[in-house]
């Protein structure tokens, strides 16, 4: 999801429902961001995109391939929407979790809690808020270890959510690497949000930590 600090005229809205929702979000996001789509807003069943209806043409999805893509069964519609509060969209469309008590999600906008673990991240365009059953049952799992001064890789990183976790619960160096530029800087953000001393980020692949080991790490698929 992105959060953009103005008011817009004139987009179209494509919404898309997606199956399986969770790696052709991804997927979809990805091959969209490839056009002029400059928003992207996660639901349950899938994520809706925009584009300024000035660069917009009815072709606009012709290429995209992961719509003729059979082990992804994809629906969309669109409209055209005027004086869209992106702020505000983003805000409504993203919920606040709590991960059995102990860790708690959510938006600077969202009243902390009295939870063990409260972490705190505007996820933009990145994935990664603990909304997917992914996410969710990563950091469910990190909750049960104990991960104290052990070396961490967030492989795939999204929002650095599992890294930020990670150093909460006491690791130590963490490394943090996705691809994605948005999603490095956001994880920078996020990482500095949080109070994170012990996590450096990185933009790139699994070649950038060549000869580097670790003793707990996570990668996404």
């Amino acid at each position: 999801m992105q959060k953009i600090n103005v008011m817009s005229n004139i987009y179209i809205g494509y919404h898309f429902t997606i199956d399986p929702v969770e790696l052709g979000s991804e997927i979809l996001i990805a091959e969209l961001g490839e056009k002029a789509f400059e928003s992207f807003i996660e639901t349950e069943t899938g994520i809706s995109a925009f584009v300024q209806k000035e660069l917009w043409d009815t072709n606009i999805l012709e290429d995209i391939q992961i719509l003729s893509n059979p082990e992804f069964k994809i629906e969309y519609t669109f409209e055209e929407i005027e004086q869209v509060n992106w702020n505000e969209e983003w805000e409504k469309n993203f919920e606040p979790i709590d991960v059995d008590g102990l860790c708690h999600v959510r938006a600077p906008f969202h009243e902390p809690t009295k939870a063990l673990y409260d972490i705190v991240i505007e996820p933009k365009m990145s994935f990664g808020t603990g909304h997917h059953e992914t996410t969710h049952m990563m950091i469910q799992h990190l909750l049960e270890m104990d991960v104290t001064n052990m070396k961490t890789l967030d492989m795939g990183c999204g929002t650095a959510i599992l890294a930020i976790l990670a150093e909460m619960k006491g690791a130590k160096p963490i490394d943090a690497i996705d691809i994605d530029n948005w999603c490095y800087l956001n994880s920078i953000e996020n990482a500095e949000r949080n109070l994170c001393k012990h996590i450096t980020v990185y933009e790139g692949d699994a070649r950038l930590l060549k000869n580097k080991n670790y003793e707990i790490g996570r990668a996404h698929v």
